[in-house]
């Protein structure tokens, strides 16, 4: 399998990655990993360490041109191999590619990977990596273009593209290694409501007990790994208070315990209110479009009143347009309405009721193919 893997500047792909390739390792498996980033620094020693971008495109472009032919020749005969770089670029020249067509097509590539993160993370790494001086705005849109620019790369050479988030560690670096080493495994969306069982621990432990089962048997695209409408909330709640800024957790890949926490401004926030939505929606869209199937857990609430979303009642309903499997974990005592049972391919009462399900019907890989 051989991957190109894209992702915005400030998404810090290199320790993600070097990590999927000490997991594939652990698995008996070599991931052959190429930065080009690390490769352009080398093959032009007189540029600064984060001023690359700065160069005249002229120079980029050339100096990009000879780190992938160094690629090409040295990732032959390899069958695990995994690309790290960029889509595009938007920076001081403006916006502008960051490939070739005639290379990208020698490389012969099965997969185009494009990472995402939190939006407040992405700003916080690129700023703390970069002397440039970006909005959340201007991250979001970067963001929308790293995936259109990935995606029409993966439909002119023929590869599958996925959206695939950093996110949970753990479970992201099974998913990202699975996809590239086992890419035949079932490949599942997990559904469940989000914002408004924010404040419900205990309806938030069983949805996060339901996601983690699920990351152990399947490659799973979660939308929950990526969300900023929390932030935004956050945002609104604090403009009512008169407050100019917010301070957030960091959370993603690779934060450490006890990491000084993200200082966001209010402003920032509410200007992107928009973009988080209409990303939001377009995302989650596309991680159900390229899954086998969509596994639903709707929870039952305090008064039992059943846990169902509109977000998870479209996302069930366009998994079952675009003919996927549609499974549905349904816990509240309150029978599901029509809406549900119709177009859902079958119900169950609990998780374990459904991975007993899936398991007998060979949806689960070998176990020596999982990746533990």
């Amino acid at each position: 399998m051989r991957a190109i893997v894209t992702g915005q500047v400030g998404m810090d792909k290199k320790p993600f990655l070097n990590a999927v390739r000490d997991f594939a390792g652990a698995q008996g498996e070599t991931l052959t990993l190429f930065h080009v980033g690390d490769r352009m620094y080398r093959e032009a020693p007189d540029v600064r360490p984060g001023r690359v971008l700065d160069l005249p495109l002229s120079r980029l472009h050339a100096l990009r041109r000879a780190v992938f032919r160094d690629v090409l020749a040295e990732s032959r005969g390899n069958s695990l191999v995994a690309v790290n770089t960029h889509a595009t670029f938007r920076w001081r020249h403006g916006l502008f590619s960051a490939f070739d067509f005639d290379q990208i097509r020698a490389f012969e590539p099965d997969l185009f990977i494009c990472l995402v993160d939190n939006i407040e993370v992405v700003h916080h790494r690129l700023h703390s990596e970069h002397e440039v001086d970006a909005t959340l705005k201007d991250c979001m849109v970067w963001r929308e273009e790293e995936i259109l620019a990935t995606e029409l790369m993966a439909q002119a050479t023929g590869g599958r593209f996925f959206i695939v988030s950093r996110g949970r560690q753990n479970d992201n670096l099974r998913s990202m290694f699975r996809l590239l080493a086992r890419p035949d495994m079932r490949k599942v969306y997990p559904s469940f409501p989000m914002s408004h069982v924010v404040d419900m621990p205990d309806v938030l432990a069983e949805i996060d007990a339901f996601r983690a089962r699920l990351a152990d048997h399947f490659i799973t695209f979660d939308p929950g790994d990526v969300d900023e409408k929390l932030l935004l909330d956050r945002a609104i709640a604090a403009a009512k208070d008169g407050k100019d800024f917010i301070e957030v957790a960091p959370h993603s890949f690779g934060g450490r315990t006890g990491a000084s926490p993200i200082r966001v401004s209010v402003r920032q926030v509410l200007d992107i209110a928009g973009d988080i939505d209409g990303q939001i929606y377009m995302r989650d869209f596309k991680l159900v479009d390229q899954s086998d199937m969509i596994v639903s857990y709707i929870p039952e609430l305090p008064g039992g009143t059943p846990g169902l979303s509109s977000g998870v009642e479209r996302e069930l309903h366009h998994a079952f347009e675009h003919t996927k499997e549609v499974y549905v974990v349904w816990k509240p005592r309150k029978s599901p309405s029509p809406f549900i049972t119709e177009t859902a391919t079958r119900i169950f009462r609990s998780v374990d009721e459904a991975l007993d399900y899936f398991e007998g019907k060979g949806m689960f890989a070998p176990t020596n193919l999982f990746g533990h």
